[in-house]
């Protein structure tokens, strides 16, 4: 694998390169609360303190607002050791564990409830969203600091994964230059890997970017990004199966479409494929620990075969039991804490992520932790799914598991109507045949039942907590 290029040598450095780039100088950082000029956010100060008091220190920044994320990042990039980011559904429950593994020193806040609830842990340092001043042009930014994020998909405590700007900024360069003059967004909190690759790509690229909201209807933020000519737009298939149920979709019309953080079935790349005719329908396997492995942008669910081998590929590519391996330099450098080795003897993050090859293609079939057995049997939930996804009433599935005395467990199907007025038992039967005409006899659901929504996290996955 060729070397990355040398990395951008601090985040600040990011406005510079751009705009002497030739990027046009109206460029905008958004969020519900508003537009902001970029150049003004990377040239001013919000935090209440003077950035030396924060250098060699691990700050947890935990704020409400993801734009002020954005500003505390610029400010303390190169001055701070370490930059814990806090997902919007941080659970304040685990504050102690991480505060101790992270060995904070003090937390980073817009919020007065969250300083409240953070106070007698940690000295608590304020974002002031409305004051603006300078920063100084000569501070030693000199220190590399370590970004550090939240894993995200599970109701245990997270684990807390350290990056670097570089391992962060390696996928990034591909699209340097490519979206000049465009408008990225995201349904991802930027604190989430997704949604850092984002606020990247807009940084790099000489390009503005919307911010979404934790808890804004999916609507209102559509009417947002229509509103603010996004051009560029990614999110899992979750988020893209609730927009497309939203009916607010057809409010803007991006020109590049993108789906990580969960399988891209056959079903939902086809809907996003009529939804944004003329847009580009891309999907990408990238996690919090591995990084960016690979994009497909051919229309079709999986992979070719042939990225294993490297035709395409952003990093090294092994497949050890049917699980999906990935080395590059991009990705995470370790856990902190005791929560063991994030890598192989080899260098390769096992993504627990599991494929099945047929006609030289490579599917994803599930989570290896997530397997239901069903009298010894294994079935991956999402694979069902993938099949229930395909007809023609059907908006999104959920597959679970239910206790069973005989089998240990049965299959069991949540759907979500793509129209609630339709009557469900006329729809169960076409489900039952599609499912038996896919799937081996003990993959077929036991039993199905109809819901108005289905819970997706914050992280934009599917809520599999109770299923």
């Amino acid at each position: 694998m060729p070397p990355l290029e040398p990395p951008l040598p601090k985040l600040q450095a990011l406005w510079h390169l751009t705009n002497t780039a030739g990027s046009a100088p109206g460029r905008f950082i958004a969020d519900s609360a508003g537009l902001g000029v970029l150049g003004e956010l990377l040239s001013c100060g919000t935090i209440a303190a003077p950035l030396a008091r924060f250098r060699g220190k691990s700050l947890l920044v935990w704020c409400k607002r993801q734009r002020t994320v954005v500003e505390t990042l610029l400010q303390l990039d190169g001055i701070a050791a370490r930059l814990v980011l806090c997902p919007s559904d941080f659970d304040a429950a685990h504050l102690a564990p991480v505060i101790a593994e992270a060995a904070i020193d003090a937390i980073v806040t817009d919020s007065t409830a969250l300083a409240e609830q953070a106070r007698d842990a940690k000295p608590v340092v304020f974002i002031e969203n409305e004051a603006r001043y300078a920063l100084d042009p000569s501070e030693d930014r000199s220190r590399a600091t370590e970004w550090v994020l939240f894993t995200s998909g599970t109701s245990d405590r997270p684990k807390l994964v350290a990056h670097t700007l570089s391992s962060l900024t390696g996928p990034v360069g591909d699209f340097h230059g490519k979206a000049q003059g465009a408008v990225w967004s995201s349904f991802y909190d930027i604190r989430r890997y997704g949604g850092m690759q984002i606020l990247l790509r807009a940084l790099i690229g000489g390009a503005s970017l919307v911010l979404s909201q934790a808890g804004e209807p999916v609507a209102a933020f559509l009417d947002r990004a229509g509103a603010c000519g996004v051009t560029h737009i990614s999110g899992t298939p979750s988020h893209w199966r609730r927009a497309l149920m939203s009916g607010a979709a057809d409010r803007f019309a991006p020109r590049y479409v993108r789906l990580s953080g969960e399988i891209a079935d056959q079903a939902i790349l086809d809907h996003l494929a009529a939804a944004f005719p003329r847009a580009s329908i891309a999907h990408a396997f990238a996690s919090t620990e591995a990084g960016l492995a690979f994009e497909v942008d051919d229309g079709r669910a999986g992979f070719p075969a042939a990225i294993v081998d490297g035709e395409g590929a952003k990093a090294e590519l092994r497949i050890v039991d049917g699980s999906l391996r990935i080395r590059s330099p991009r990705t995470a450098s370790r856990y902190l804490g005791e929560r063991g080795a994030l890598k192989d003897a080899d260098g390769f993050v096992d993504t627990g992520d599991m494929l099945e090859l047929r006609d030289g293609r490579y599917y994803f079939v599930g989570r290896r932790e997530g397997v239901i057995n069903v009298g010894g049997q294994k079935v991956h939930p999402e694979e069902v799914e993938a099949v229930i996804n395909r007809l023609p009433n059907i908006r999104m599935a959920r597959v679970r598991s239910q206790r069973n005395p005989i089998t240990g467990a049965l299959v069991v199907a949540d759907i979500v109507l793509a129209d609630a007025a339709t009557n469900f038992d006329a729809v169960k039967s076409d489900i039952m045949a599609a499912c038996r005409a896919a799937l081996p006899a003990h993959k077929v659901p036991a039993m199905l039942r109809a819901v108005p929504a289905l819970d997706v996290g914050a992280s934009g996955k599917l809520s599999r907590r109770h299923a």
